[in-house]
């Protein structure tokens, strides 16, 4: 796609031992699925088969459960949070120690570009555990009350777009507050949280404290269903979170949900433009745009519309799109064939609404499942590409004259995960914080995290939040 010419620079897959299948993770062990179920995880930039793994039934979440029961009740709960907090530590330093594996092991399972995973991803996983580490004697300053204890198992679901990353987002907070965990990792990338059992293994935490169960939606069902499971911990779409709060309404589970978005990224005419293209391109291109709170609507103001997308397509006309394991490559691939049609269809959608498409000069590779940075212009807030999720490298473009307007453009959405302020008044940035509904607001930057700032949405984006001491609140007993 760039204008330039690079000599490619791949990183090698040597260095990740992937077997050749994969079973279950439970009380402390790599098992076979009951049923002797299992399935294929896919190299979406290839479409090669990586591995077999094991498919969890019922019986398998049964289990697992009970492991995390046994462990709950006999050695973790009980144990002082100064231990616990070893383990954790521990498990820190082994993902820091074992990073350029993991980072290839992540992007050849999902197709993220190596620079992402090796630069992003990784460092904030191991300072997850290190954060929450150091929360794990010191919970009564937590929020929770003088006498703060663990809830005891905790069921959770996470995504395929940050595998290992959402892995962390939960596993830590809840270890650090004394619970047991049974995790599901996507269906299309379990691959580092199976390397992650092994690192447990490796910090030798105790049989039963993490259990991995692979397979798909019903394995997540099931799991979630279980009456063994007190806390329930969900990243991912919108659908799926709604049935989860139905399936768990009436009983005394504690439930956090964190969900779809379709963020604002707002730009005002005193935006100083080089950063904020950069911010954009930052905001949406990033992880393929495979982002809960990806800047999908890019809102800028009339007098410097033009200048603006003018400089936002010079820019895209450079990103790299290839071989996620090329430390050159921008943009890898789309995670599924599942995921390439759904954006497939509503940039369709957004053609036929009227609303003008562009995109780069770009040759896409001939295997895998890719798509190319894309900006629609000519987009109104009716438009389906406005208001729905795309979950891709697809950029809907809109204007606004008043700081007024902005804000209720922003707001017109049924989610409210995030958002992005680009302005030169930090005394406009603080209105628009206030006023903006959304969990996180950006200031002149954008997909910026840290282990101790909390996350979370509103309305359609969920409830709960991840990340700081809120987020040991959530596996914390009230």
């Amino acid at each position: 796609m760039s204008r330039f010419e690079y000599a490619p620079a791949p990183e090698s897959r040597a260095i990740a031992d992937i077997k050749s299948s994969y079973g279950l993770f439970v009380n402390g062990a790599f098992v076979e699925a009951t049923a002797g179920k299992s399935f294929k995880t896919v190299s979406p930039a290839s479409e090669e088969v990586l591995a077999e793994v094991a498919e969890a039934g019922p019986a398998d979440i049964d289990k697992a459960v009970r492991a995390a029961r046994k462990a709950f009740d006999k050695v973790w709960g009980p144990m002082a949070g100064r231990d616990r907090a070893k383990y954790l530590f521990r498990i820190a330093r082994l993902i820091q120690e074992r990073s350029r594996e993991l980072a290839v092991l992540e992007s050849l399972d999902n197709g993220k570009p190596i620079r992402e995973s090796r630069d992003v991803d990784l460092p904030l996983v191991a300072a997850h555990f290190f954060y929450y580490a150091g929360w794990a004697d010191k919970l009564e300053y937590a929020g929770a009350g003088q006498n703060p204890r663990p809830i005891g198992v905790a069921g959770q679901v996470i995504p395929w777009n940050f595998p290992l990353l959402m892995l962390a987002w939960k596993i830590a907070p809840a270890l650090a507050a004394g619970n047991t965990v049974v995790l599901k990792p996507a269906e299309t990338t379990p691959l580092t949280a199976l390397a992650f059992a092994e690192i447990c293994q490796q910090a030798d935490l105790p049989p039963g404290v993490v259990n991995i169960v692979t397979g798909a939606g019903r394995t997540g069902q099931a799991l979630v269903e279980h009456e063994g499971v007190d806390k329930v911990a969900f990243t991912g779409s919108t659908a799926v979170g709604r049935a989860i709060a139905k399936s768990v309404a009436g009983t005394q589970k504690k439930v956090t949900l964190e969900l779809g978005g379709k963020a604002a990224n707002i730009v005002f005419e005193d935006a100083p433009i080089d950063q904020t293209v950069e911010g954009i391109v930052n905001g949406i291109f990033f992880n393929q745009g495979h982002v809960c709170c990806a800047g999908s609507r890019l809102l800028v103001q009339e007098s410097v519309y033009d200048e603006v997308l003018a400089r936002l397509k010079r820019r895209m006309g450079t990103l790299r799109v290839g071989d996620p394991l090329d430390k050159n490559t921008d943009v890898g691939a789309i995670n599924s064939p599942q995921q390439l049609a759904k954006i497939r269809e509503l940039s369709q959608v957004g053609e036929d609404e009227g609303a003008e498409r562009w995109s780069p000069e770009c040759e896409l590779p001939q295997q895998g499942y890719w798509f190319p940075p894309t900006v629609f212009t000519g987009v109104s807030q009716a438009h389906r590409i406005a208001r729905e999720e795309i979950f891709g490298p697809v950029l809907s473009v809109l204007t606004f004259r008043t700081p007024q307007e902005a804000v209720e453009k922003a707001n017109n959405t049924p989610f409210g995960l995030s958002a992005g302020v680009w302005t030169d008044k930090g005394s406009r940035i603080l209105w628009m914080a206030n006023q903006l509904r959304a969990g996180v607001v950006w200031a002149n930057t954008f997909n910026r995290f840290d282990p101790a700032s909390p996350f979370g949405g509103y309305k359609e984006s969920g409830y709960g939040r991840e990340g700081g001491r809120h987020g040991l609140e959530a596996y914390l007993a009230q």
